[in-house]
């Protein structure tokens, strides 16, 4: 086995690349995250050590933004998570200025994934000791998502998921209780499940909530164009049914003059 894990492009006899597997185990043994969606909300709860007193809290972030749409939550090593975070963000703001649109959320995912499998592939690098959930609404259609990265460089959606430690004693708390929620049972949902690990209670846990503020957004810019578009092209019973049903479409090209 020794003769394996000293490169991370060799493979072992039995398929294995043990350099991922222990970055794997670095994930299993970072403080435990939980995500879950639904149906108006989607929450990220985290467990978070105590900090020593003369240490400032707000600095020690286990939630963050990667866009205003967008955030993420990561178990393992987190000076890994920092660099990851950060080309992250680049690319959020790269992808705006070319295409002058937010990335979605399934974007930024395939990125990180792919970031993360290009340093299981390459010589002189070692994989990215994290996992990480990321959610957020997409900007075109509103529909809330959650995905999970992991150090091989794999994503997934899910409904609702957990990563670090015991999450599989999380994972089963939430397939045993999961079902479609909104508003404050969400947060609920997502405080039990992490309240499953976490033993020293609510103070040790950061929770992060993000609501669908982006169609409220939308049915403003609507309203605006209601009175424009409806005398000149459809008809009052027309204008009704463009605005409950092509709300989005309508505001997209003028949302950034509100």
């Amino acid at each position: 086995m020794a003769r394996y894990d000293r490169a991370i492009t060799v493979f072992s006899p039995d398929g294995h690349l043990f350099q991922v597997e222990y970055a794997l185990e670095a994930v299993r043994k970072g403080n435990a995250a939980v995500g879950v969606r639904g149906t108006d909300a989607i929450v990220l709860a985290v467990e978070k050590k105590s900090t020593p007193k003369l240490q400032d809290s707000r600095s020690v972030k286990k939630i963050v933004n990667l866009d205003d749409h967008i955030a993420l939550a990561c178990a393992g090593l987190k000076a890994d998570a920092r660099v990851l975070i950060n080309r992250a963000r680049i690319e959020c703001q790269s992808y705006k200025l070319t295409v002058e649109d937010p990335v979605t959320v399934e974007y930024i995912t395939r990125y990180i994934a792919g970031l993360q499998q290009k340093y299981t592939q390459s010589g002189g690098v070692r994989p990215f000791g994290l996992s990480t959930l990321i959610i957020g609404f997409d900007p075109h259609t509103g529909t809330p998502s959650l995905y999970q990265t992991d150090p091989s460089g794999t994503f997934s959606a899910w409904k609702a998921n957990a990563t670090g430690r015991n999450s599989n004693s999380i994972r089963e708390f939430l397939e045993k209780n999961y079902k479609e929620t909104s508003g404050q049972e969400t947060v609920k949902l997502a405080i039990r499940a992490l309240m499953e690990v976490v033993e020293s209670g609510g103070k040790n846990i950061e929770v992060a909530k993000q609501k669908r503020q982006l169609q409220k957004r939308l049915r403003r810019a609507v309203q605006q164009l209601r009175l424009r578009i409806c005398p000149l092209e459809l008809g009052t019973n027309a204008c009704d049914f463009a605005f409950h049903d092509y709300s989005f479409a309508l505001a997209l090209a003028v949302l950034p003059h509100f």
